[in-house]
């Protein structure tokens, strides 16, 4: 599908690289709970959405622990895909668990922007898929270096969003009564002040 069209929970598959907390602590282009919170918001879409979830770790045993916790708990069904390459492109195991979901446009986030995430949506682009960049979920060493990652990767053809866009493109009508309060729940839980907005609205008009 052209890149400038809005998304259907149909098109995409989400991929999660290297959510793991011993990478966070190096992760200084954003504040690291607010980070988190936007990735685990990113998981609780895709299953909302009923989207298939690829997530891979690298390093678990030796250097960046496990996937972290809010996230273990929130993906208990997902099988982690532990992987050595830098490039999650070029191992095969997470390459074959994303060719095989038959979803053409990817939506990827992770730690860090500038290798474990960029190297991926570069070559999968170049191998032709679609590529959108939750980048609020992405975390980098650097506010620069995360910045140069992203406008590298845009011009060579990812589009960038932000996991509140994503879920808004999915849901696009509240009146959408199946996600809908899965939806409004998430909104809810990481929205910052729309969610507060939410809650009020429902108190106003349904109240206690």
């Amino acid at each position: 599908m052209p890149a400038n069209s809005l998304l259907t929970p149909s098109d995409c598959v989400i991929i999660l690289v290297d959510e793991q907390a011993g990478l966070a602590f190096a992760a200084g282009s954003a504040d690291r709970q607010t980070l988190r919170g936007n990735t685990v918001a990113l998981a609780r879409t895709a299953l909302a959405f009923d989207i298939p979830i690829v997530v891979s770790t690298s390093a678990s045993k030796v250097y960046s622990g496990p996937l972290m916790p809010p996230l273990r708990a929130v993906l208990s069904g997902v099988v982690q895909i532990e992987r050595r390459n830098m490039n999650l492109w070029e191992d095969e195991a997470a390459r074959d668990a994303i060719i095989s979901s038959g979803r053409r446009t990817l939506v990827i986030a992770g730690l860090f922007t500038e290798a474990c995430v960029s190297f991926p949506v570069l070559s999968a682009l170049t191998d032709g898929y679609e590529v959108h960049v939750v980048a609020d979920a992405c975390g980098g060493l650097t506010p620069a270096s995360h910045d140069a990652a992203l406008r590298r990767m845009e011009m060579a053809g990812a589009v960038m969003t932000s996991w509140l866009q994503f879920l808004l493109e999915l849901q696009r009508d509240w009146t959408r009564h199946d996600t809908y309060e899965a939806a409004r729940a998430i909104v809810v839980d990481h929205g910052g002040g729309y969610g507060i907005g939410l809650d009020y609205a429902r108190d106003m008009f349904h109240p206690a």
